[in-house]
């Protein structure tokens, strides 16, 4: 989970700062404002915010005061990318900060845009760690945690072979826990999580990911209907899309001919599944990844609370996917 650096454990703070470069808990950080936020007023407005798309002016614009009082979240993300002109409205504000509205920064936490790190540290900011994990060690503590955070037991053996089985990426770990506490009933053990990755993979969303990113369009939407009636929340399964995609986006940019350990280690992934998504992705193209990623994203949008219809949503990502998945002309 992620942690906080500071004693200031409001997420309704004027500030918040998210530093780090694990995109899970960066938008964990996000989450929690945004829900503390949405509790203490139903109709709070979001904005989510990338460096192009705040210009200098914008931030006063959005944090001006309202006609109507309303509670107000403005999110910027990978704020150690803003031009120089938007720093400077970002450190304005930080001075004088808004009442009823929280700024949540993520910033990735490097040299890079650090005199804004630092102004936001200096106004006080309430500040949450987000790290990139790359030990062994803390993605079995990561593992624990969420079990932990759900309300149920997973053996300590049981929960190394789910790190074993699904490997480092945070999203897919998280996943997998929600998964199995959402299918199986008392202690989670060894033998439940070897017997759910080989028997009962058709109820998962990784394995709706693992037909839509083959272009097997068919099999992933049958695949994607059981999911859905088995209780597999939607946001599951656009989590595994994403994941599936930006999978084979690395590896095809990966340096040619390096050699799979080389490849797990640089990328993040297991031995295994290297190979798995090195066999996935020779339909693939550049730009079929990139439409993959557009459709994925607004699937997401869509079952978060942005469409009347979650299932239409991720139906249309996925053939979407599907079709992306033959981009190249490969299949």
């Amino acid at each position: 989970m992620a942690t906080r650096k500071n004693s200031t454990d409001d997420p309704l703070a004027p500030v918040t700062l998210a530093v780090g470069q694990e995109d899970l808990l960066l938008d964990r950080a996000v989450q929690q404002v945004v829900a503390a936020a949405r509790a203490a007023d139903a109709d709070t407005d979001v904005r989510d915010l990338t460096p192009d798309k705040l210009e200098p002016g914008t931030l006063a614009e959005l944090t001006s005061p309202s006609l109507f009082s309303e509670r107000k979240v403005v999110v910027v993300r990978n704020a150690q990318d803003l031009s120089a002109d938007t720093i400077k409205d970002v450190k304005a504000y930080l001075g004088a900060p808004a009442e009823e509205i929280t700024l949540v920064l993520l910033h990735a936490g490097g040299a890079k845009g650090k005199g804004l790190l630092d102004a936001a540290r200096k106004a006080g900011a309430r500040e949450v760690a987000c790290p990139k994990t790359t030990k062994p060690a803390e993605r079995l503590s990561f593992v624990r945690s969420e079990f932990k955070a759900l309300g149920r037991s997973a053996t300590p053996e049981a929960c190394q072979a789910l790190v074993d089985s699904v490997g480092s990426d945070l999203r897919e770990l998280a996943s997998a826990v929600s998964q199995l506490v959402a299918d199986v009933e008392g202690t989670i053990d060894e033998a439940i999580v070897g017997r759910y990755y080989t028997g009962r993979a058709e109820a998962s969303s990784f394995t709706v990911a693992d037909r839509a990113v083959e272009g097997r369009a068919a099999e992933a939407l049958e695949a994607l209907r059981w999911s859905l009636s088995t209780g597999v929340a939607p946001v599951l399964i656009t989590s595994a899309l994403a994941q599936a995609v930006r999978a084979i986006g690395k590896l095809a940019s990966a340096p040619r001919g390096a050699r799979p350990g080389d490849l797990a280690r640089d990328l993040g992934m297991p031995p295994w599944k290297i190979d798995r998504v090195r066999q996935q992705m020779r339909g693939w193209s550049a730009d079929g990844v990139a439409t993959a990623l557009r459709a994925v994203a607004d699937a997401d949008a869509g079952v978060k609370g942005g469409g009347d219809d979650p299932e239409y949503a991720l139906e249309k990502a996925v053939v979407a996917v599907s079709r992306a998945a033959r981009s190249r002309g490969g299949r």
